[in-house]
């Protein structure tokens, strides 16, 4: 038996070492000191919905293979190579470094398994981000399509799945500048102010189980004057037997409590909260849950902060930006928000914050996304 155990360990670091040597930064642009850093078996690893946290789900980010092939053909029967989602196609990260262009559509395939206890839930499969038009197969079934570069999207892929390995194909149309969606700066042939187009998955790609009946938006609007804040929650059944209990969590103590109908505001509040700023950015945990009949069907993590952002006149009549009621100059660089590798995703989480953490060291208090 020990003997087995040791020999699946071998197998299993073997694995790993082959995907990661298969794996290379595609062509000689400039590359950030954190693309050194990247784990093709465990690359974004981060949850990818911290405003509405389950603790089950499963990272489907690495590599998959794909081909290009000439808009409106069949699906292929064979891969031109591998690529590492989520970094798109044009990008060095991805592995690949090619342009797609509006003639062509860029495939994706791989495959994956459902963990065992998953069994008896829903599986929703959800993509961060998908550069432009995606069409999605589970097993040779179309469980839908989305346009829209920059949105999260999801699909109840539940009817569709098997037991054992399942087969997840994506197909990605986008035509840049000779289309009419929005795409920043984005042009087919880069110069000047203008940059790489970005193709295809460009953010996390995860699975998630989930009851029937689930919560699916939590939207929280602070009111700092009257110090509440208004929580509003949607499930995935509109049903009146179905109750919300929202509590607000202030370092592991609950220090307030609501409960009501999905879809209504739920008004929760505490004497003079800790507000919100660029210097103190202090967060409140909020817990979730949806109960049918008494029992706990669902349950997710978010968080929430106290503060107000209005625009008033000052002492001599000039319209000001107030936060928490208080004049604040706001004031910060222009980020255009592409990286030298990886254009529309950083190489990894601690590159992101590194941007994050700078900006603030040199004595700003905002960043401006620029037109991406």
């Amino acid at each position: 038996m020990k003997f087995k155990n040791i020999a699946m360990i071998a197998l299993s670091l073997l694995a790993t070492g082959a995907a990661s040597a298969q794996y290379a930064p595609a062509g000689d642009k400039i590359r950030t000191p954190w693309a050194e850093q990247i784990d093709v078996n465990n690359v974004w690893k981060e949850y990818p919905r911290p405003i509405m946290e389950r603790t089950a789900w499963k990272n489907l980010n690495g590599l998959w293979s794909y081909a290009v092939k000439p808009k409106g053909e069949a699906q292929p029967t064979k891969w031109d190579g591998e690529i590492l989602v989520p970094f798109c196609i044009e990008s060095s990260l991805s592995g690949v470094g090619k342009t797609l262009g509006d003639k062509n559509e860029l495939w994706y395939n791989r495959t994956f398994t459902v963990p065992a206890q998953w069994k008896k839930q829903n599986v929703l499969l959800h993509f961060g981000a998908v550069d432009w038009k995606a069409d999605v197969w589970v097993n040779d079934v179309k469980v839908g399509s989305h346009t829209g570069g920059y949105v999260p999207f999801s699909f109840d892929i539940t009817q569709a799945l098997k037991a054992g390995e399942n087969k997840l194909t994506v197909r990605v149309w986008d035509p840049t500048d000779r289309g009419y969606q929005p795409r920043g700066k984005q042009v087919a042939k880069p110069e000047g102010i203008w940059y790489t187009p970005v193709t295809g998955i460009w953010q996390t790609v995860w699975l998630e189980p989930v009851a029937t009946e689930h919560i699916q938006t939590i939207k929280a609007v602070p009111d700092v004057d009257h110090q509440v804040i208004g929580v509003t929650v949607t499930t995935s059944t509109p049903c009146p037997a179905n109750i919300v209990e929202v509590q607000l969590i202030d370092k592991g103590t609950v220090v307030a409590t609501a409960k009501g109908v999905q879809g209504k505001e739920l008004r929760i509040g505490m004497q003079h909260p800790q507000l919100w700023s660029p210097d103190t950015p202090y967060l409140y945990d909020l817990k979730v849950t949806l109960k049918k009949n008494g029992k706990t069907v669902d349950e997710v993590k978010s968080y929430t902060a106290f503060r107000k952002i209005s625009a008033q006149r000052d002492a001599n009549g000039i319209m000001r930006m107030f936060l928490n009621n208080k004049p604040l100059f706001h004031y910060g660089p222009l980020d255009q928000g592409w990286w030298p590798d990886g254009l529309y995703t950083a190489p990894t989480d601690e590159a992101l914050l590194f941007d994050i953490k700078k900006t603030k060291e040199w004595g700003f208090n905002m960043i401006r996304k620029h037109v991406k």
